[in-house]
């Protein structure tokens, strides 16, 4: 019998670079997990399979830098808490633009604490990601929208199982890199490879040589395809290669990956928020971390960042070891909080520009028979 739990030792192996070492687009991706953990590719791909047919692995696939092919945002919700399952389930279930979607809270009644649903939308170019959160506040019955755009990405990665045994302070021996989210235009051809792309793997699609088969569904020939994939990765459109754990449900076996998750806050005065991000960036626990401008609400909030644990006592500890690092590198926190994450799905968003005119026309003929 083949153990699929993330805890046994060759899925671990696998999974520590599987997560979110394969960066860009690699034309043998499990080749190259098989490389870089050492394990037989053979064993590699018997192990995603397992694991993903058991649902210890959630998804796989590759995934995009879709702040540059889409209008994006985090986006909080005040919504009345009679409301909050049902708009929580909208967004889930209905949204097909939504793509986390969290009910979060604080220790505190503090700035912002009000707002307890938090999504990411992503609205395809040539529609308005204002008319969308419009849309949806009317849907599902919310008071307030607070729309944050990324203004800058300093990490965005998984790697639960690598982050596992990281203690707080360990950080990258220099600061992170901003990435720009600027908009970049596509040809028809590269959007049916970016389709094809990034579509989820099947089971029977865990096999060597894997774009073979997203080429014949993109129309072209598998060197055209991965020459237009290489020619995207440079473009900084995708993202990386990856395994994505069920984080947020228990195994079968009633094994977790984590418990906790938290989105911290940290505002910094104007014109240091580049240099706060590559510091607060080069933290190894954080998943996410972006210069987002939260606005008075939220306590002029411009820095987030995302960590998961599985003790909420060891998030806290990491993110004092980020505030002490923040104030030995002389970047003065106006005020910082953290929002804990509760119940969650994710899924991706979709980021189609046809997708969303037949979504809109579907909203439109429900409208009318309501």
């Amino acid at each position: 019998m083949i153990d699929t739990e993330h805890t046994d030792t060759i899925n671990s192996r696998i999974l520590t670079v599987s997560e979110d070492q394969i960066q860009g687009f690699v034309r043998e991706p499990f080749q190259e997990i098989a490389r870089l953990s050492g394990v037989d590719e053979s064993l590699v791909l018997e192990r995603v399979r397992a694991m993903l047919a058991a649902g210890t692995i959630r998804r796989v696939r590759q995934t995009l830098l879709a702040t540059n092919l889409a209008q994006g945002a985090l986006v909080a919700w005040k919504i009345p808490q009679a409301g909050l399952d049902r708009g929580f389930d909208f967004m889930f279930k209905q949204d097909p633009f939504s793509g986390h979607v969290v009910l979060r809270s604080t220790d505190l009644e503090t700035a912002g604490s009000e707002y307890k649903l938090w999504t990411t939308v992503k609205v395809p170019q040539g529609f308005s990601l204002e008319g969308h959160t419009s849309i949806l506040k009317r849907m599902v019955g919310a008071e307030k929208v607070r729309i944050m755009p990324a203004k800058g990405i300093f990490t965005l990665g998984v790697g639960h199982v690598r982050r596992r045994t990281i203690e707080p302070g360990s950080r990258a021996d220099r600061p992170a890199n901003m990435i720009r989210t600027e908009i970049v235009q596509l040809n028809e051809v590269e959007w049916r490879v970016l389709m094809a792309l990034k579509r989820e793997f099947a089971l029977e699609e865990i096999r060597a040589n894997p774009w073979e088969a997203r080429a014949e569904e993109a129309s072209v020939p598998l060197e055209t395809f991965c020459r237009i994939a290489e020619g995207l990765n440079e473009r900084k459109i995708i993202g990386r290669f990856s395994t994505f754990l069920e984080h947020v449900k228990p195994s079968a076996a009633g094994i977790r990956v984590t418990r906790f998750n938290g989105l911290f806050h940290w505002a910094v005065p104007a014109g240091l928020e580049v240099a706060a991000g590559s510091e607060v960036g080069r933290h190894e626990i954080l998943t996410h971390c972006y210069w987002r401008e939260a606005g008075p609400e939220f306590g002029n909030v411009n820095i987030m960042a995302v960590a998961h644990g599985m003790e909420k006592p060891r998030l806290l500890e990491h993110k004092a070891a980020i505030d002490r690092h923040l104030a030995s590198s002389g970047i003065p926190v106006l005020y910082t909080n953290v929002f804990w994450g509760g119940r969650s799905e994710i899924k991706p968003s979709e980021i189609s520009p046809f997708a969303y005119r037949e979504w809109l026309a579907l909203q439109s003929h429900e409208s009318k028979r309501s």
